[in-house]
């Protein structure tokens, strides 16, 4: 092999191991927004109840929770 050929295969292997890394940078990524979107849905269900208890009184939200529920 020429230098050239040798820089070409080098470049090659340099190149691959970046497509793996990133990759696996990726996946984390991705993996710390389905967490993110999990959190933000309970935020979400909190806001709501907090709203509710603020337009209604907390009795009255305890009271029509207890009526959903049956408890």
């Amino acid at each position: 092999m020429d230098a050239t050929e040798v820089r070409i295969v080098e470049t090659e292997k340099q190149l691959s191991v970046h497509e793996a890394v990133c990759a696996q940078r990726y996946e984390a990524i991705q993996k710390r927004f389905d967490d993110g979107s999990k959190r933000m849905k309970r935020i979400e269900y909190i806001l709501y109840l907090v709203a509710a208890a603020t337009f209604i009184g907390a009795d009255n939200l305890a009271k029509l929770l207890k009526a959903l529920i049956g408890v």
